[in-house]
């Protein structure tokens, strides 16, 4: 038979996930000159002395905060790999993330409270009360950096109640413009000297819920209205903060001149207490807050941005359901802070992680921010190894720890390394 060709078919795969061993072997090296014993130091972890790789803690914090697998699913599907690690042991290593990964969150608020526009939003959390046998409502209050701006962050913070103050302690001194509901939590703020900005979608929402509930020409006409404000935004989108700003003054200010103009004619025609006052005298209360965006092209129209980042989190809680700690929910909310945040950077948060906790035992307190996630894959490798190495020779040892009259030229301890084998487990 003559081979005169072929056919080539390709199928799609995929394997399961499986374990590995890492065998770090350092070698020992001595001088025969000096006698000096040389040696690798033992590469800095995460977890000082512990056993998973970066890889492994990454899988399992975007497992539980990503994809919304609580640990003791994560438990059976690493049973079903070959080795069924506790729960109570990837529970320790998530609490133990939590506190290495606190530097930065904290930098990357840092960062976040020096831009003049913010949003912020709460959402419910279940935290466990074990003096009550229950849980009781804690909250998750997220911020984030205004839509219009280019850098991109979200940060979320665990607190046992919804008062006031723990917006007031985040914010500090803080004192821009935010973007936020109607909520009286916020009030305190806006007396300190915080501007207040609206959320077009909340009015929208009150006329929607209208229509939804029967036919109601007042809650089609305002909708329409409203419709034609976000047309304009559409339009408004990609231009610069001056540009969107004097769009907004010769296209939207008339149309919401004529919208307020209309809604106080037909509040004066509909009864108190009836669904469509409702709806009017809610849109008229919040009025300044929602036209101010008219006068600053960085503030967005409505307050969306923020609730978008909330989402994930209303789908986390459903599988997670409670958190087991104030302590647990804030080292929950510091992981959640850097995943979201990596994700709106257009980065894999697993990737992210993994490169995050290798270098993180060693990244210099003063380059934190080269690993926050708007900054992170922009570092050129040298430049970001090059702090690290400091004192190192290309081997990873100490200069000149050997005795010999010749330094170190002649020590062979200078050729030792670390070799890393892996292997099935």
């Amino acid at each position: 038979m003559k081979r005169i060709g072929e056919d080539v078919a390709e199928k799609l795969d995929y394997t399961p996930g499986t374990f590995s061993v890492e065998r770090h072997i350092r070698g020992k090296w001595v001088c025969q000159d000096c006698e000096t014993l040389v040696q690798a130091p033992v590469p800095a972890h995460v977890i000082d002395k512990g056993i998973p790789t970066t890889g492994l803690l990454a899988q399992v914090l975007v497992a539980k905060y990503q994809d919304h697998l609580p640990l003791y699913r994560q438990e059976g599907i690493f049973g079903r790999a070959g080795l069924a690690i506790p729960q109570s042991t990837l529970a320790q290593w998530v609490g133990q993330m939590g506190v290495q990964l606190q530097p930065l969150v904290d930098a990357l608020k840092d960062e976040l409270l020096t831009f003049p526009v913010l949003h912020a939003d709460e959402t419910p959390v279940a935290m466990l009360d074990p003096g009550a046998g229950k849980t009781h409502r804690a909250y998750l209050w997220s911020y984030s950096i205004g839509a219009h701006d280019p850098m991109r962050a979200v940060i979320y913070d665990f607190a046992d109640s919804r008062a006031g103050k723990h917006a007031q302690d985040f914010l500090g001194d803080w004192r821009g413009t935010l973007v936020c509901d109607d909520y009286a939590g916020y009030k305190a703020l806006i007396a300190q000297g915080v501007t207040e900005a609206g959320c077009m979608a909340h009015a929208r929402r009150k006329f929607f819920e209208l229509q939804e509930h029967g036919q109601s020409q007042i809650a089609a006409e305002a909708l329409e209205r409203i419709a034609a404000l976000y047309g304009i935004e559409q339009e408004a989108r990609e231009l610069k903060a001056e540009a969107r700003q004097a769009l907004r003054e010769t296209q939207a200010k008339p149309l919401l001149d004529d919208f307020k103009t209309w809604l106080l004619a037909c509040r004066g025609k509909i009864p108190n207490g009836s669904s469509s006052a409702k709806a009017i005298d809610y849109t008229l209360k919040r009025w300044a807050a929602l036209i101010h965006y008219l006068t600053d092209g960085n503030v967005p129209i409505d307050n969306n941005w923020i609730e978008n980042q909330i989402r994930p989190i209303a789908i986390g809680r459903k599988n997670w359901l409670f958190a087991g700690s104030l302590r647990a929910g804030k080292r929950a909310a510091a992981i959640m802070s850097l995943i979201q945040s990596a994700r709106l950077n257009g980065h894999e948060p697993y990737a992210y992680l993994k490169d995050v906790l290798t270098r993180l035992p060693t990244q210099p307190q003063s380059r934190i921010g080269e690993l926050l996630p708007h900054r992170w894959g922009r570092i050129p490798l040298k430049a970001r190894s090059r702090g690290d190495r400091r004192g190192l020779t290309d081997q990873g040892l100490p200069d000149a720890e050997c005795g010999s009259p010749m330094g170190a030229q002649m020590c062979p301890g200078t050729t030792s390394s670390i070799v890393i084998q892996r292997s099935n487990s």
